[in-house]
């Protein structure tokens, strides 16, 4: 394992964070599972937020009128 730079600050980190594992390979095993449980949030929040936009895009027809938008009642 490769113990030098971001991986050991990373490690030291993981050390304070969860003082009772004291091997490093399982400190950076509980750092990869950690990191892809916020990975997989941060996905699930990415397809959240794009399903509720589409469904906004598909409703603004019925919210928004655009030919008065474009015409020039619209900006009197």
């Amino acid at each position: 394992m490769t113990d030098t730079g971001d991986t050991a600050e990373m490690l030291d980190m993981a050390q304070r964070a969860w003082p009772e594992i004291t091997d490093r390979r399982q400190l950076l095993l509980r750092l990869a599972r950690t990191g892809g449980e916020v990975v997989r949030e941060q996905l699930a929040d990415g397809e959240r937020r794009a399903l509720r936009q589409r469904e906004g895009l598909a409703r603004a027809g019925d919210l928004v009128d655009a030919e008065l938008l474009i015409s020039d009642a619209a900006w009197r």
